[in-house]
């Protein structure tokens, strides 16, 4: 079982930046896949970003490459999500989730976060 919990949401104007956490309780969160996804209002939950086990290898959305950076701390049981040069359209609640095996699709992951706001305004 992994609970994960974000924060770090928030308003931004375009070009800023914000930076996610997800703070993870239980003992499987080392062995987990961790990602982060998001979703629009009226719109499907998509993809951000994705890193391994032991955060070497990353995976990312062509729409945020370049702009995000995902990390880990197991240490700290801890995931990040680094989000620069924001854009209108990174307007969404943005969930962390963690899985077994890094896919880009939601029904890849067990467990999920509840969510955190984040808007860019012009």
């Amino acid at each position: 079982q992994v609970q994960l919990v974000e924060s770090g949401g928030g308003l931004v104007q375009a070009g800023g930046s914000l930076r996610l956490s997800c703070a993870a309780s239980g003992r499987t969160f080392s062995s987990a896949v961790m990602g982060w996804f998001r979703q629009a209002p009226g719109k499907e939950r998509e993809f951000v970003a994705a890193l391994t086990r032991s955060g070497y290898n990353t995976y990312y959305a062509d729409s945020v490459k370049g702009r995000f950076t995902i990390s880990r701390d197991n240490a700290k049981n801890t995931v990040w999500l680094q989000m620069n040069s924001l854009k209108l359209e990174d307007t969404a609640v943005y969930y962390c989730a963690a899985g077994p095996v890094m896919l880009t699709t939601p029904r890849g992951y067990e467990y999920w976060g509840q969510g955190t706001q984040v808007t860019v305004s012009s």
